[in-house]
């Protein structure tokens, strides 16, 4: 049960969100709803990373070997998003764009076809619901798709949701919620005997609270005032990604998320209810450099092009690049830091869509209980810090 913190004094609330992304959002908007007083810190919440991401729900095709923890979360997560969906909507009356399409992984070549087995074995041992089709098989579901494919991988429980719709409608749960939301910068931690108590903002003026949850995605480490060795550095990764338009006339164009390995890069298409296609995405190592290339948009149009000849014929609307917040494992850190008072809920790399309501649950918990949830202990902070947390405490 949260805590009544209505006649507290020391504090201006009882949670504060440095970050307004999808991920602080989804912290800020389910803690609100166990009753704690929240408030949020960001110069544009909804903006971040998700304005880019093509919303692949892909815990099943975007699994790598070792990664069977992260596997887990995923998948917890991915089953709770059409009810997160459904009650958002019902929250604010915006469609998220949530669609339960599957995922067709298809290999172009026999290399990738050799893969493509691999990983169907991997999912078996796991016990986990994959397809093998041939490339006929693989054609019949998808006409549009190239001759050459050898062979494909059906996953009917990897879906899409529109992160755009989605930060948009998290940003007004949060309102309807009673969540405080500072359109400003976090310019500096504040740190007082040995425990964090909040932020001094950008322009002036200072936010406090019991409890602070740091979700500033690839910058998180950056903040001010944060002691060493409390996070690791969480490094950008730079994606590009493409935007089409599918004209009346070529719908239905793909009915279901296509990916593939073209010339040993990941490459995916996700096809909108509105007509929309998403093409995505380079994998950059630029620091926090987020220029579209024309190199960029080349590799990836080509790549297209090879796994969907069609593509080529369809009015190119968008070209964006963002970054993916990568940890030095590439999973979450999720709950309480080495610093008394600081959650974390960063380093989502190419999952933070995906483990958007997870993580909301899983933070909320913490918040609420001081109990770090079973699900989130192989992702906490502490696997790098300088210095131990207190095991199963929040606070």
């Amino acid at each position: 049960m949260a805590r009544d913190l209505s006649t507290d004094s020391r504090t201006d609330t009882d949670v504060l969100v440095i970050g307004g992304g999808i991920i602080g959002l989804a912290v800020a908007w389910r803690t609100a709803q166990r009753g704690l007083r929240v408030a949020l810190v960001d110069p544009a919440p909804g903006g971040g990373a998700a304005q880019v991401a093509a919303g692949m729900l892909a815990p099943v095709t975007e699994l790598q070997y070792g990664e069977e923890p992260l596997l887990r979360l995923g998948m917890a997560s991915n089953s709770r998003y059409a009810d997160f969906a459904a009650e958002l909507t019902a929250a604010t009356g915006q469609d998220t764009g949530y669609r339960a399409t599957g995922t067709l992984a298809v290999a172009l070549d026999a290399d990738d076809k050799a893969e493509l087995s691999e990983l169907h074995a991997f999912h078996h041992r796991l016990g986990l619901a994959s397809s093998w089709l041939t490339g006929r098989e693989a054609r019949r579901l998808e006409p549009m798709l190239a001759p050459g494919v050898r062979a494909g991988l059906h996953v009917t429980g990897d879906h899409q949701v529109d992160g755009r719709r989605l930060a948009a409608a998290l940003v007004t749960a949060c309102e309807r919620a009673g969540v405080r939301l500072h359109r400003a910068e976090a310019g500096e931690l504040l740190v007082e005997a040995d425990r964090a108590r909040g932020v001094r903002l950008g322009g002036g003026g200072e936010l406090r609270a019991d409890q602070l949850v740091l979700a500033a995605g690839s910058r998180s480490h950056q903040l001010p005032g944060l002691p060493p060795g409390v996070l690791p550095a969480i490094r950008p990764v730079k994606g590009q990604i493409l935007r089409l338009r599918i004209p009346g006339a070529y719908a239905p164009f793909l009915s279901r998320n296509v990916r593939a390995v073209v010339r040993g890069g990941h490459l995916y298409l996700v096809p909108r209810a509105n007509g929309e296609l998403v093409i995505g995405a380079t994998t950059e190592e630029q620091g926090y450099d987020t220029t579209v290339t024309a190199g960029g948009v080349y590799e990836l149009l080509r790549d297209a092009h090879e796994l969907v000849p069609g593509i080529t014929e369809l009015p190119l609307v968008e070209t964006s690049a963002g970054l993916r917040p990568g940890s030095p494992d590439n999973a979450p850190l999720l709950g309480p830091t080495a610093l008394p008072g600081l959650l974390a809920a960063t380093g989502h790399y190419r999952n933070g869509v995906l483990l958007t309501p997870v993580t909301g649950d899983l933070l909320a918990e913490c918040l609420a209980t001081g109990t770090v949830p079973e699900l989130a202990v192989p992702f906490s902070p502490a696997r790098f810090a300088a210095v131990p947390t207190l095991a199963g405490s929040a606070r």
